[in-house]
This record gives C-alpha cells, structure tokens and sequence, in this order.
C-alpha cells in the first residue's frame, strides 16, 4: 500500500522524476519523460504495479530524512538497536553526461550491523504489462516488454534473486561499508547499460551535488525562510524538461483531491495559466536563463491560429492528450477512477489569452527581444479575443460541466488587452492601439457591472452568481483595480468566507459558507495551497501585512519533511491532497516570500526596459 502523499521526497534528472516514500519505496517513475507511462506506478496500486523497495529487514519507516544541502541528493536514514544505516538516492542530470535516466541508491554502514532487504518490481505502461525478467549476469538484471527495457545492477557482494513475482536482494552492512543500486531505463532495441563501478558512482554523486549547489547558488533572496524558498526552487527546477524549457504542473498523475473520490487528474503536462507566475518566481529568483527558456517554449506551444490555443500542452508542445481511464489500477486508496492524459486541453478557457499576453509583457520588460513573427502573433490573439471574450468558457478551474462567464476568465481577458496596449507603444502596432483600449474598456466597464456584487460587498465567481472565487484576490496584482480600492477591499474580507481552519478552498457559496462543485463529479476537496498564499499577498498588498505573514508561515508549517508541498491540504485530517510535489504551490511560496520579504533591487525582476526586434 502507498504512503500518505506527503511520505514522499521526489529525486529527478531534469527530464524526469521518481517519488520516494519514508519506507524507501520508490513508488512512482515515469521513464524516460514525465510524461511517459510509468514503470514503477505503486502509488496507484499496490507493490504489484511496479516499486522498487530498499529498506533494514522488518523497517516500515525510516528514522530521519533530508536533501544533502540546497540538492536533490537524498539521505534516509534507520536506526534500530542492531545498527543505523543511510540511503542516498539521487538521479544525475542528463546534460551531465548521462544519455538515460537512471536512479541511484547507495546503502552505506552508519553503526553496527543491519540487515537490508530488497524488492524490485517493473510493471510498464503504468502498471499493466508484465516484462520479461531475466538476469544477465551475476549482478544485472533485465525487464523487457515491447519498446522498454530496464535494468538493475547490483554492487559487489549482492546477489539478486529474480523470481516469478519480481526480483529481491537480502545483504548485510556493517558499519563503512558501502554498497551501490542502479536503475536505468532504455529503448529494448539499446545496448544494456555497462555495469556501474564504485568509481563512477562516486563520481556521478560528486557531478550531481555540484549541479544542485551551483544552481541554488544563484539565489536572489536574503530574507525570512530562504530555505523554503530554495526548496521550491529547487523543486521548480526539477519540474522543469531541461530539453525544451517547460514546466510541469506536477510529477504526478491521478492522486485525489478527495480521498476516494473522483478528482483524479494527470498534471504531468504544462499548463498556460501557470506561466506568468511561473515568470515571476523564476526572475525573482535570480534565474533568468530558466524563465527565458520557459518563455520560449510558451511562444512554441501556442504558435499558430490562435483559434487552436489550448489550456495545455506536453513537455515538447504537444496539443494531442488524450484522456483515457486505467481500469487496471485501484487508485490511490481506492481513489477511482485513475486517468492519464487530460481532456481539459480541449476547453475553451478565456484567461490563457491573458496568461500569454502576461507573459510575453513581463518577458519583453525583463529584456527579451522579440522577433516580428512573434508580434504578429500577438496582434492574431488580440484580434481572436476581440471576437470572443463575450462567450462562457470552462475557466481556470477547468471546469467538467456548463460553461459560465466566470469574472477570472474576464479579467484576464482585460489583462491581455491592456497587456496589449502597452507593448503596441514600442512594438510599430500603433494602428491597433485605439481598437485594444477600446476592448479593455469595455472589459472593465462589464466585469464592474455584471462581476461585482453590491450585496455581496465583493466580486463573484461569475456574473450573478452567489459563489465567491480566490482568483479574485488577483485583481489588485493583475492591475485591474488598485490594492486600496473599495471593491477590493471587501473581495479580501469576503474570502474569510472561504477560511477552511486557516486555509483557502478555491471557492464556495456565501449563502451557507458551503463549498458547491460545478460539475456533476461530487465529492469535496481539500484547501488550495496556491489560493492560501495569493490570500496572503492580497492581505499584504492591502496594508494586512501582520495576518500576510501569519498566513504565510501557517502554509510553510504544513509542507512534508523534506518542504514538499502538494496541490492541496485537508486541514481536518491533517494531510495533503492532490499531485505532488506541485508546481504552482511552489511558485506561489516564492512570490509570497518576496512580496512579504524581498527588496525592491533593479535586478530582482531584470531590467524593466522594453525592446523590440
């Protein structure tokens, strides 16, 4: 049985990821990309889906665990009366050299003596096709089914077992002594890796603690809780495919919203509504290159007819992301049903217009230069949006049921006019000026009249609807109105409205206090981490900054062990909801931290001219 989601520490290679839980199970690896079915997928099923155990005979839960410093080196360790004992996982980044993910695990003798046991089981194409399993040699073994290939290499002295259920290890450590595991994925029709050496082990720990700590040491951020700030950003680093520069939501797939419920989605893609605090966090941060990059993938994915932009794309761009159902897998704690791919990338969702507009404006005034073909590109969206920003959409929810006019959605869509408006100034667009300002005037002018809610005393959901929404706390970040105006004022009271033990639901109904869905799924969910800390800088943005920090540091007492934070929190029983570790929670921490803490220097979001090809 999987852990809870908060058990597990996540190693990566900047393509890929596999998530570790405290019993020293890897339970989740996609190979050789995020988004590729899982070879090891125990977090949705059980030991039979595919996991890869190594653990002191008898232990169901290790002692203590850490990152090695600002990496994504892990240590875990046991301690019983026999001895203690330390597992190092790591996977070395692939632009060090390595032409295929691997994950590594080295056993090493702390004290005494103990008694390891180990169990290795690959399920391909997400735990439903049992491979082949063969030793090579002595100290390899070999799964193999169609196009996929794994092996397993033991260190000298350890003997695997390979049996009809799997293959296991049993071996002793004394204290010093260490012994080295490798995993590795190829295509079946490759070459088997060559056996590792206790040499290159060393080395490819030496080269991936070096990457870690160089990276991190380009950090921006001297204020309270820089560790948590480098973890998130650490963590968005390994959520990034190096490749081509995208950012996935997540490393995981189908873990619930709601325990034994049906809100099991795939966040292993990249989604647009992310992107411009994704932009945000990665230039405050200090990390240019990466926010460049993500820049470039955002203006690959969606060029084109803007006719065809679509909420999200694969980790290369991909529009074609099938959702389909995988009968064969129980679900996270029988949370059904499993589902791989997302079918939201065929909604229409207005504020993705907004997003990119966002995103090329803050690029563009970080000192991007962009090339003609992407301003015609921005004039095609404009001209796009101009002849749909009056229809319903699903919005940023997503949502599996009749489509609303949702004031998010309006509101980005005056984001990206008045985005918009301002590059035509140094962009030659000046002849398109005048029909763009009239477009976020009338944008406005509708979202203040249908949008907000006098009775209320705040903006809603959608036009006339009871529900309340924590997008609207971005309505002073987003510029739509001032931090200090009324109706912003009383929007940031209203969503005490949707205080969950000191944490933000989404959104919920102001006539009982209620959270109601808006499809037909059922079921409940847990406090958006995301929503909690926009609440945090809407509280500080409106001369709150006391309850800001406490809000802040209330989100910070709930991330895991190693400062993992899921995509929700179920404050009544106490534990996380959702894919994990997630992308936007993350990015949200770090521009919390730097509203509430960081300094306003001339390099924490470059430059802030504009330039043009």
């Amino acid at each position: 049985m999987a852990g809870r989601i908060e058990d597990y520490a996540l190693v990566g290679d900047l393509e890929t990821a596999a998530l570790i839980g405290t019993d020293g199970s890897v339970d989740w690896w996609c190979a050789p990309r995020f988004d590729s079915p899982a070879c090891l997928a125990a977090l949705l099923g059980g030991r039979e889906h595919g996991r890869w155990l190594l653990a002191p005979v008898g232990a169901s839960r290790c002692t203590r665990r850490s990152y090695r410093g600002d990496t994504l080196v892990l240590d875990t360790v046991w301690e019983s009366v026999s001895g203690s004992v330390r597992v190092t996982d790591f996977m070395p980044p692939r632009d060090l050299g390595e032409d295929a993910p691997t994950i590594v695990r080295v056993v090493e003798g702390i004290t005494g003596r103990v008694a390891m046991h180990g169990e290795w089981t690959v399920r391909f194409h997400h735990g439903s096709i049992v491979p082949w399993t063969r030793s090579v040699d002595r100290r390899t073994v070999a799964s193999i089914a169609g196009p996929d290939a794994a092996y397993l290499s033991c260190g000298p002295g350890v003997d695997p077992v390979v049996t009809p259920d799997g293959t296991t290890v049993d071996f002793t450590v004394t204290a010093g002594r260490r012994i080295a595991f490798t995993l590795g994925w190829r295509p079946s029709h490759a070459a088997a890796p060559a056996a590792s050496t206790p040499a290159g082990i060393d080395g490819a720990l030496t080269r991936t603690l070096a990457f870690w700590n160089d990276w991190a040491a380009a950090l921006r951020y001297d204020g309270p809780a820089r560790e948590a700030v480098i973890r998130s950003l650490l963590t968005l680093k390994a959520l990034t495919y190096a490749p081509t520069g995208g950012v996935v939501a997540a490393a995981t797939a189908s873990l619930p919203e709601s325990i034994g419920g049906e809100r099991n989605w795939d966040y292993r893609f990249c989604w647009l509504r992310d992107s411009t605090f994704t932009l945000s966090c990665l230039l405050r941060g200090g990390y240019r290159r990466e926010a460049l990059a993500w820049t470039e993938w955002l203006l690959r994915a969606v060029a084109g007819d803007p006719a065809d932009l679509q909420p999200l794309y694969g980790v290369e761009g991909q529009r074609r992301l099938p959702e389909t159902n995988a009968e064969w897998l129980p679900g996270y704690e029988a949370s059904r049903p499993v589902r791989f791919g997302n079918a939201a990338v065929d909604q229409f969702q207005l504020d993705i217009y907004g997003e990119v507009l966002n995103t090329v404006y803050s690029a563009v005034r970080a000192g991007v230069v962009l090339d003609p073909p992407t301003w015609a590109l921005v004039a095609a969206l404009l001209e796009y949006l101009g002849e749909r920003w009056q229809e319903p959409d699903e919005g940023i929810w997503e949502v599996r049921g009749p489509r609303r006019h949702f004031v998010h959605s309006k509101v980005m869509a005056w984001v990206a006019a008045d985005r918009a408006v301002r590059l035509a100034r140094v962009a030659g667009l000046r002849s398109s000026v005048h029909r763009w300002q009239a477009l976020r005037h009338d944008l406005h002018a509708e979202i203040c009249a249908r949008g907000w809610s006098a009775e209320q005393g705040s903006f809603t959901q959608s036009y006339e609807s009871h529900q309340v929404d924590a997008t609207a706390l971005l309505i002073p970040r987003l510029g739509f109105l001032p931090a200090g105006d009324p109706r912003v004022l009383g929007t940031v009271r209203a969503m005490e409205r949707l205080d969950d033990h000191g944490f933000l639901r989404r959104y919920g109904d102001v006539r009982d206090g209620g959270t109601h869905a808006l499809d037909d799924l059922g079921g409940t969910e847990g406090a958006f981490v995301a929503c909690t800390f926009w609440y945090a800088d809407a509280l500080a943005m409106t001369g709150r900054p006391d309850e800001a920090r406490a809000v802040f540091e209330r989100v910070l007492d709930v991330r895991n062990d190693v400062g993992l934070l899921a995509e929700e929190w179920d404050p009544v029983a106490a534990r996380q909801l959702g894919n994990m570790p997630q992308a936007l929670s993350h990015v949200a921490l770090v521009n919390t931290a730097f509203t509430l803490y960081g300094t306003r220097r001339h390099d924490r979001d470059g430059s802030r001219h504009l330039a043009v090809a």
